[in-house]
Order: structure tokens, then sequence, then C-alpha cells
């Protein structure tokens, strides 16, 4: 490698290489998108974050409850659906194609900077993770901060010279920081610190591409925050409380806990009874520096090390500052870090091609790719399986209350308020809580005007207001704790 390429990374190969092996790419896409129809769509329901978000912009009720930790980027991305159709099967299936098709453009970006094969088997590592595939058709953020992150990481070596890459660049760092703020901050960081000191890109466009970007992306959050929070600095301080109290913490324990199947570790105070389950987590560094000594010697090093130092930038604050765990936080810096993983599966392949032993050799990494993929299949059934019984359970619940006289216009409110109101058609709300939109005598108030149900555990007492209403044990689907039903008078004259 010159001097210069050292800094700035290989040069693009010729025009030919670039163009070819794109079936290969393609093939790894339609293979992601084809395992999430067949494994992770087919009769799954939206759980209590997918129904706030799809609820802003469609859907199935009207807008729940928005705490001062989300943001809307992902909203944006499914109301072309939502605004039609309050289907969860055909908002799943478009997603599911749509990060198909993110995972191939996503991969297409690297296209100048590494070997197809690379790439390949970097998208397939990625694609295979039970979390990817359980989030692909999924309304949350988290998949397409990462496949945000690798865009922008790919197109920064080429920024300084290409205006499309520019563009493409500042336009990624945006739609990762308008899906999730925090997650855009700390990708641009390592991005800047990698743009500044290169004398090749001492111009200043590429520096204010990412944070102009940066700054685009967060703006409708910020403005949000003065519209509907009392400014940027209680909505921060709100995020906070609603997090947990950010600070230091050490949770790269919980995170291996609940890889396991759990989509939401919080407390995290579970036995660790599946270990098998987070094997790949721990030989997955060494993978990372065994891909970066494969990249140095082919002469590609400059991106694989920005790839591997952004995920650690990206996966920090998740680990470290953030009281429990869920494995979808950590996406972004597993799409990166697929790409050092990939190059260190074939320097193996390589090498157990070139033993002794040959046969052996192959048979045994293919044997260990293999059970890898089952285990990450195990483990998606247990999600999958609780999304299909979230669907059952609310489901059954909203007929029940249409029953009951519980129908649009109405209100819901008490336990699991925010499901219950989206599969029912109502608003919902709570006077505590992270919601605390209403206060108590506003819901009392509410009781008198519609239709309104308060959810409660078997056997609890109704609010001071609602004792007096007739209670009803709603349908229970297996796994799911009892829950009675105490509806207004409004609700019972409708009933009549």
């Amino acid at each position: 490698m010159t001097t210069s390429e050292a800094r700035t990374g290989p040069h693009p190969p010729p025009p030919a290489r670039v163009r070819s092996g794109g079936w290969l790419l393609a093939a790894v896409a339609a293979v992601f998108t084809l395992a999430q129809l067949a494994l992770a769509v087919p009769g799954t329901g939206l759980g209590w974050d997918e129904a706030v978000y799809v609820s802003q912009v469609g859907g199935n009720a009207p807008p729940a409850f928005f705490s001062a930790p989300r943001a809307r980027g992902v909203t944006y991305l499914v109301a072309p659906v939502a605004a039609f159709t309050a289907s969860t099967t055909a908002i799943r299936v478009c997603l599911a194609v749509l990060s198909g098709a993110a995972l191939l453009g996503a991969l297409r970006v690297w296209r100048p900077l590494l070997p197809v094969r690379v790439l390949a088997v970097a998208g397939a590592l990625f694609a295979g993770l039970w979390v990817t595939l359980f989030y692909g058709p999924r309304v949350m953020p988290n998949l397409w901060c990462a496949f945000g992150a690798l865009v922008a990481v790919g197109l920064l070596p080429r920024a300084a010279r290409d205006r499309r890459a520019l563009a493409g660049l500042g336009a990624a760092v945006a739609a990762v920081t308008l899906l999730r703020p925090a997650d855009g901050l700390w990708l641009a960081l390592p991005l800047l610190a990698a743009a500044l000191p290169v004398p090749a890109w001492r111009r200043p466009r590429v520096p204010a591409a990412i944070s102009g970007g940066l700054l685009l992306g967060a703006a409708p959050w910020v403005v949000e925050a003065y519209t509907s929070y009392g400014g940027l600095a209680a909505r921060l301080r709100r995020a906070g409380e609603i997090q947990g109290s950010m600070g230091w913490y050490f949770t790269v324990d919980d995170h291996v806990r609940a890889l396991a199947g759990r989509t939401l570790c919080r407390p995290c105070d579970i036995a660790w009874t599946h270990p098998w389950t987070a094997l790949w987590w721990f030989l997955l560094p060494c993978a990372v520096l065994g891909g970066l000594v494969a990249a140095r010697r082919a002469g590609r090093l400059a991106p694989v090390l920005l790839a591997t130092v952004t995920a650690a930038s990206l996966a920090a604050p998740y680990l470290f500052t953030l009281g429990y765990a869920a494995p979808r936080f950590l996406l972004p810096a597993y799409a990166l870090l697929a790409l050092p993983a990939a190059e260190c599966a074939l320097l193996l392949w390589a090498a157990a091609r070139r033993s002794a032993r040959r046969r052996l050799a192959t048979g045994l990494l293919a044997a260990l790719l293999a059970a890898h993929l089952a285990v990450q299949y195990a483990v998606l059934i247990g999600p999958v399986g609780h999304s299909r019984s979230v669907r059952t359970q609310f489901t059954g619940v909203a007929t029940a209350l249409h029953g009951l006289g519980v129908r649009p216009p109405c209100l819901v409110t008490g336990r699991e308020y925010v499901p219950i109101g989206y599969y029912t058609g109502c608003s919902s709300r709570r006077h505590d809580g992270h919601d605390g939109s209403i206060t108590e005598a506003g819901l009392a108030a509410a009781a008198r005007a519609m239709p309104f149900a308060v959810v409660v555990r078997a056997g609890r007492t109704p609010p001071s207001y609602a004792r007096g209403w007739p209670g009803t044990r709603l349908p229970t689907a297996p796994g799911w704790a009892p829950l009675d039903a105490y509806v207004s008078p409004a609700a019972t004259a409708l009933a009549g």
C-alpha cells in the first residue's frame, strides 16, 4: 500500500470488478427476506412499543402516549403502510421486504472497498442472527440504525472525492439520528475523528456533512422537546428517568443472558440457563481481531478498522451507561463487526482448504457454521412464539371488551393499557408511570363522556372512580396473567 492508501483506504477496484458478484449479495438479501417471511412474520402481533409507533401514523387506534426517549423516525418508515391498512401482516411483510432491500443496499455501498465474497459472508453472518431476523419485520428502529451505520461507514472513505458519497454520508447519519438520536451521536463521533486529521480530508465538507446530518436528524426531536415536553433539558431529564437514570453500569452480563431470547431484560436478574446461546458472542472478539489481521494482510485494513471502532462506539453506551439490556440495542454494532468477522471466516476457510487434512478441516468449519445457525433458529422460536401469543391475548381481550360495549371512540387505562387500547381501537392513557398525560380526575371525567375500561390484574381493586362499575374476567391466552376489566356506565349502556 502507498502512503495515500494507508490513510484513506484502498483505491476502488476497476469497474468490472465492482460490477461482478452482485448476484451473490442479492442472494443473501433474498434469503434474509424469505427467512423473515417464513419464520418471523406469520401469526405475530404488535407489541407495546410497536403499538405506540404504529398508532402515531394510522393503524387501528388513536395515537398512544409518546414518551420522552422515543424518536419518530420509525413511524415515518411505517407510515405509508399504516396510513392505508391496520393489518399487522401487511406491515410485517412490507418491512421484511424493505429490510432485505436495505441489507442489499448497505452491502453494495462497500463494494468499492471490500471483495464481494467478504460482503456476502458478512451479510450472511449478520442476517443469520436471531435478533436480526426477529426485528427485520418489526416496527422498531434498531435494525434500521444498523443499516444506516453500515452505509455511513462505507461511504466515508469516498466522501472527500465523490459528491454522491458525501451526500449519502450526511443522509445516512441524519437517518440514524432521526431513528435514535443517541445512536446518531455515537455514530458521528468516530466518523468525525476519522475525517478531521487525515490530510486528504482537510477540506471541511466531510466533517460538515457528518455534523449537518447529525443536526438535521436531531432537529425533529429537539423541536418536539420544546413543543411537547417543556424544553430540551426537561425532555433529556425525563428520558433519563424513564430509561432508569443513566449512569455508569456494567451490563455485559445482562446482554449475554438476554441472548437466550429475551427481547427486554429489565431487570435482568434471571438465571443464565442457556449459556450455549451466547457462545458466538464470546467468540466474536477473537473473530474481529483475526479479521483485522486478515484485512491488513490483504491491504484493506483502513475501512475494516473504521467499522470496528465505530461498532465499539455504538455498543459502549448500551454496555456501560444503561442499567438494563435488550439484544436489539447492539444490532448496529453487530452489523459493522460482521465485516471483520467475515474477513476472519474467509481466512480460516482458506487455511482449511490448504490444510493437509482438507476435508476434515473444511467439514469442521461447515459443521460449526451449521451449529451456529441451528442455535439461532432455536432461540428465534421463543420470541416469535411470544409475539404470536401477544396477538392471541390482545385480540381476545379486544373482542371481549367490544362485547362489553367498549367500542370506538373509547378509552382504556390500567394494566397493559397501550396494546389493549390499540387492539380495541381505543385511546390509551394513564395518570401515573411513564405516561402521566392525564390526571385521575381527567380519567373520571372521560368515563362520563365515552365507553371506558379500567384493566387490572385479576382480583385487584380498581381506582376509586371505577369501584361501582361491573367487573368482568377477560379471556387469557396461555402464559398470560389473568386480567379483570371494569367498564363505565357509558359502555354498559352500549352493551345493553
